[in-house]
């Protein structure tokens, strides 16, 4: 089972966080979430434990627990929903090449535009 540890203290090391898991049952990975130009942590990270029982025990148990001086927040990881990352729909900005700026719905002032004027927003007036 995947379990997300989330309020983590920023100095926490996975070894530590294994260690906490491993009280209730074999532990198969960890991974603290760490900043990818800075290297800090992010305060969160996920647990992978091979028996469900045993991963259900530790999230009851470690749910709301101090750890570190942290209340820390403990549950079963789902995983993440299905998008399609090609999709510029909506209100986001995003690339448009209209010189008025708008996306095709007339939302989404911002983003790289390639219309008229100067900066990155170069959609023109409102």
């Amino acid at each position: 089972m995947n379990i997300f540890v989330g309020s983590l203290p920023f100095s926490m090391d996975e070894a530590d966080l294994r260690a906490s898991f491993e009280a209730y049952g074999p532990v198969d990975s960890v991974k603290i979430i760490t900043d990818r130009e800075t290297g800090r942590s992010k305060g969160f990270g996920f647990i992978e434990m091979p028996n469900d029982d045993e991963a259900e025990k530790a999230i009851e148990e470690l749910n709301g627990s101090t750890l570190g001086g942290r209340a820390i927040v403990v549950n079963k990881s789902e995983p993440r929903p299905q998008t399609d990352k090609r999709s510029f729909s909506g209100n986001r900005g995003g690339f448009n090449r209209d010189s008025r700026g708008g996306s095709s719905n007339g939302g989404g002032r911002g983003g790289f535009n390639r219309g008229g004027g100067s900066g990155y927003n170069r959609g023109g007036s409102y």
